[in-house]
């Protein structure tokens, strides 16, 4: 008789089903800090997450029928179990540290536990690379499970890919959009130049002192009184001098200069147009009530549900970056408790604002 715990009813090398583990922190932070801060990481990660479903079900053939998504998704600044969840991957919230990602630990006993539970999964994927992976990796592959690991080769361990084998291992930059990955590398690029500016400044000394410290110098002097004619005479020779303000760095002007908006061009698809009018709408009516000419980004988003319920939320998010690309609005983050946050500023000059803003021009 045979042996009930074996697995026998789908051989694994011939399974069409894979199950998806995904290390969603370690992902958004590599984002966050390889690509010096970008706006909004976690969208990248979204988009690298829905095109890991499509590209496993077209050139592998596998459809995943088990997809997990692991963080402490309390500490990320804006909250994307809803995307994830309608991609219909389940996500996982685990209490991390400073020190130590938690999702290893129990992305690992998910992992075993489909092993053990799930006979006609064939193929493990892992969008994790840390060499903590390792046991669990070689435990699956004993079990004739074929293993899969998607990471930037930047964060993926050197051991992990001699164990598994270059023709297992998918670099993450393959599955994000070839402009969205540009865009990445061109912030970074940009990022770099600015450090290497500020770097320059520095071993100059004096020389070239950022505009926005002689605007600092200028505000000092304008709020010091002006000594009269009796206190000139009266003051000593030898009275001190007020020390200049310290120079601030090229970097450090940049950042607290207003942001421009991107080159304009039109707005000419229809539903960038639509959503373009409903923030116009929005910021008439919540800019108005608030006295602000910014608006909240995610009550947005949530609000623009209703007016195009069509559309995934993903592809709603896509069209306010549509929006920033083309000129019309500036998307900025402000420092909040508990986390930050996101705002929307628009530009009134540019020529479909201005065809479609119902009220007064700004």
């Amino acid at each position: 008789m045979p042996n009930p715990t074996t697995f026998s009813a789908v051989p694994a090398a011939a399974s069409p089903y894979a199950a998806v583990f995904i290390d969603f922190e370690n992902v958004y932070y590599f984002l966050k800090n390889h690509y010096l801060d970008p706006q909004d990481p976690h969208d990248y990660a979204l988009d690298l997450v829905r095109a890991l479903r499509d590209t496993l079900k077209r050139e592998l053939g596998l459809d995943s029928l088990v997809l997990y998504a692991y963080a402490d998704f309390d500490r990320l600044p804006t909250g994307p179990q809803g995307p994830l969840y309608l991609m219909g991957v389940d996500t996982r919230n685990v209490l991390g540290t400073d020190h130590k990602n938690a999702a290893d630990m129990q992305l690992c006993i998910d992992a075993l536990e489909v092993l053990y539970t799930r006979p006609d999964i064939g193929t493990f994927v892992l969008v994790a690379g840390d060499r903590d992976y390792i046991p669990v990796l070689q435990h699956l592959r004993r079990q004739a499970r074929q293993v899969k690991v998607v990471g930037f080769r930047e964060s993926v361990s050197g051991d992990l890919l001699l164990m598994l084998g270059q023709e297992h291992f998918l670099d993450a930059r393959r599955l994000l959009p070839a402009e969205r990955l540009q865009a990445l590398e061109d912030h970074r690029a940009a990022r770099l130049q600015l450090a290497e500016d500020a770097r320059r400044l520095r071993a100059q000394g004096t020389v070239g002192v950022p505009t926005a410290a002689a605007r600092q110098a200028a505000q000092d002097a304008a709020d010091t009184p002006a000594p009269t004619t009796q206190d000139a005479a009266s003051t000593p020779a030898a009275a001190p001098v007020r020390p200049a303000p310290k120079p601030l760095s090229l970097m450090d002007q940049l950042l607290q200069e207003p942001a421009t908006f991107l080159p304009i061009r039109r707005v000419m698809l229809p539903d960038e147009r639509r959503c373009l009018e409903f923030l116009l709408e929005q910021m008439q009516k919540f800019g108005n009530q608030q006295n602000a000419s910014e608006i909240w980004a995610s009550p947005f988003l949530r609000r623009l549900t209703d007016v195009l319920p069509e559309l995934p939320d993903w592809e709603r998010r896509q069209l306010l970056t549509h929006l920033r690309d083309a000129g019309a609005v500036r998307i900025e983050k402000r420092e909040g408790e508990p986390h930050p946050f996101s705002v929307i500023l628009v530009n009134y000059q540019h020529p479909d604002v201005r065809e479609l803003n119902p009220g007064e021009d700004k």
